[in-house]
């Protein structure tokens, strides 16, 4: 099979046959063997039900549906774990990702060999203050921290070879981050292609500014994951031997202060009146709090389980 087509949604049926339709007409038109795997993120409208009559009619038309809402990473980690595509292409279901940009992602995945190809909304149709701007400043962040040049992290159209979704682990809100998460992984030739963005035609976008809060806070995260998530310790435990190394100096200048205080016959005065005392018991706290947040991290590494992270109601053709 050429393209697995993964399509996240929530309350999307009113674009979902137009979607359909046009998806179709470009893999036809380029000989195309291919699946569309849609993913009902929890929809409380009739999407379900415009999946299963779409899929009644095109039999390349597959669905799974989630018990309730989950979030768009878990739906990604659904439909990654189902393709079967040489190439994966990723989009979203609001018809702001033109399938017309289907070939030139799959020639560069197979001709020009990349692992990943992410999509650039270089003209947006979205509002300047509430999307364009922090987009912008979100994007730049994620460069600097990443390593990654990518100029849009968050659109949603991408192409990836089949090897690389199958092992990446997306989760809790990390789909912004595929393509660091891939390189992490080993996969290192990423590149970006310009696409085009169309206004919305139905409905209301699903995401608000919290979003980019919870971007950058998922950055941080992904930068931790990436740097320490198999060794918490080494953070932790350089951090708290920094501590101990205040609180013991600041221990035995408090000790020399009092020695030479008792010897010189100087009036000498209580431990605890001497601010360094203080300096020296919280640094010891914290050394020793840092110390066993890294063996907890360490342990939870070595005892964790994979554990489901969303629970399927129904699936369809696969």
């Amino acid at each position: 099979m050429n393209i697995s087509v993964i399509i996240p949604l929530l309350n999307e049926q009113e674009s979902l046959p137009e979607l359909t339709s046009w998806i179709t007409k470009v893999m036809n038109a380029n000989n195309f063997s291919y699946e569309v795997i849609f993913i009902d993120d929890g929809s409380t409208d009739d999407s379900w039900q415009t999946i299963q009559q779409l899929s009644d009619e095109n039999p390349n038309i597959k669905g799974i549906r989630f018990l309730r809402n989950y979030g768009k990473s878990q739906a990604l980690h659904a439909g990654f774990a189902k393709a079967e595509g040489e190439v994966i292409i990723t989009m979203d279901a609001d018809l702001q990702d033109s399938p017309d940009e289907i070939p030139g992602l799959f020639s560069m995945i197979t001709q020009e060999n990349y692992d990943l190809v992410s999509g650039w909304k270089k003209k947006r149709y979205d509002s300047v203050v509430a999307k364009n701007l922090p987009s912008k400043l979100f994007n730049w962040a994620a460069r600097k921290t990443s390593g990654v040049e990518l100029n849009d992290f968050n659109c949603g159209l991408k192409a990836y070879k089949n090897i690389v979704i199958k092992n990446i682990e997306v989760s809790g809100e990390m789909h912004r981050y595929i393509p660091v998460l891939a390189k992490n992984a080993g996969f290192s030739k990423i590149g970006e292609k310009v696409v085009l963005h169309q206004a919305r035609k139905y409905g209301e976008s699903k995401f608000g500014m919290s979003r980019f809060i919870n971007g950058f806070l998922d950055l941080i995260t992904i930068w931790f994951l990436s740097k320490y998530g198999k060794r918490p310790m080494h953070l932790f435990g350089a951090f708290g031997v920094l501590m101990f190394i205040i609180g013991f100096l600041s221990t035995f200048l408090i000790i020399g202060l009092k020695l030479f205080r008792l010897y010189s016959g100087y009036e000498t005065i209580l431990v605890t009146s001497n601010p360094l005392f203080y300096i020296a018991l919280t640094a010891m706290i914290i050394g020793t709090q840092l110390f066993l947040a890294g063996f907890l991290g360490e342990i939870i590494l070595r005892t964790k389980n994979n554990e489901e992270r969303y629970k399927i109601s129904t699936e369809i053709n696969l």
